[in-house]
């Protein structure tokens, strides 16, 4: 095991594999010892995805080591780590950092019946390079007491100058924005897509800061009147202990944009197969688990977030909410067109 892999001594039990026994047999069985364990390099929180990898072990026996940090990172740490790399898996946030990795040659196609049909084919690469875990759609919130949801309707109008003064959102730095304006070039092109990022800069109330909670108070507290931002932060602050964070939160609704047309933008977190995983069997394994009824209704209750698994509910805060229609397009396409997003970004002065 790697220095990067150990942890506090809590972490290193075997999850329904217990005591000494155990312990002796893997230390007896040697290099099959890595047919026990599995590497996972995540973008997310480990309080967000720990509990789920722990009940995998539980249930398999296999052990997961759990390296956090940002998508960014994890990517160039395996990339100068080469064909060293102890890495089995990457998970990652979005889109655009998915295809990166598959740019960047880091990822093994996987054949996967379980995962072709658990994940929806515009939630997977085309490649089967990657699959989408877990889904977010990027929606208007608005304040309950300044803005009726009939004033709202579509992204594209959110450049309208009715809006001029009065939207928070996050820069143009985040992930989340540069794949919401990658789709909006696969629906308009790049042109007109360029006229609404300019419109939209217009309409800002400040300059963009924060995450998207952080928007979310700028409605609440009257510095916006609407806002962009992921469903599952919503519904974090909703579910969660802060009170001041809560009372935030029931200030604004939810509105979810182009219901008339191809329907909101959704985003996923994902993971991959690294080229080089030492423990591919495990691997695979853990993705499978990942998307299984069990894996997905926590992805639900704990992350609020869409579970990308066809009939699994998801929380009782994101029902409240009511259904909605999603934009379908093949989410590899925004991935694909991040850079002329961002060039287009650039241009207009979002910054």
């Amino acid at each position: 095991m790697t220095d990067m892999f150990r942890r506090p001594a809590r972490h290193r039990l075997f999850g329904s594999i217990g005591g000494a026994a155990a312990a002796l047999a893997l230390l007896v069985a040697g290099p099959a010892a890595s047919a026990a364990e599995v590497n996972l390099y995540s973008a997310r929180q480990e309080q967000l995805i720990r509990p789920i990898l722990d009940t995998f072990t539980a249930e398999t026996g296999i052990k997961v080591n759990l390296l956090s940090d940002s998508g960014e990172k994890l990517l160039a740490r395996i990339q100068a780590e080469g064909e060293n790399s102890p890495a089995d898996i990457l998970l990652t946030v979005d889109v655009a950092r998915l295809e990166q990795a598959k740019e960047a040659g880091i990822f093994q196609p996987v054949s996967s019946k379980v995962l072709e049909e658990a994940v929806p084919a515009h939630l997977r690469d085309s490649d089967n390079a990657w699959f989408g875990l877990s889904k977010r759609a990027r929606v208007v919130v608005y304040a309950k007491d300044r803005v009726k949801p009939e004033e709202l309707s579509t992204y594209e109008q959110l450049a309208d100058p009715m809006w001029k003064g009065r939207i928070a959102i996050r820069s143009s730095s985040n992930t989340y924005n540069q794949s919401l304006t990658a789709a909006m070039i696969v629906a308009n092109g790049p042109e007109k897509t360029e006229d609404w990022a300019k419109g939209l800069v217009e309409n800002f109330a400040r300059k963009p800061q924060g995450g998207d909670r952080d928007q979310i108070q700028a409605v609440a507290s009257g510095e916006a009147d609407i806002a962009v931002v992921n469903t599952y932060y919503l519904g974090g602050m909703l579910a969660g202990k802060d009170e001041a964070q809560k009372a935030a939160a029931e200030k604004v609704a939810v509105f979810f944009p182009n219901q008339d047309g191809r329907g909101t933008h959704v985003n996923v977190s994902g993971a991959g197969v690294v080229k080089t995983a030492p423990n591919r069997e495990a691997a695979v394994k853990l993705l499978e688990f990942l998307v299984s009824e069990e894996a997905q209704k926590f992805y639900a209750e704990v992350n609020q977030e869409f579970p990308v698994r066809p009939g699994v509910p998801s929380s009782e805060i994101i029902q409240s909410w009511g259904p909605f229609k999603e934009d379908t397009v093949a989410i590899t396409r925004l991935g694909e067109l991040n850079r002329q997003a961002v060039e287009i970004m650039d241009r207009a002065g979002w910054r």
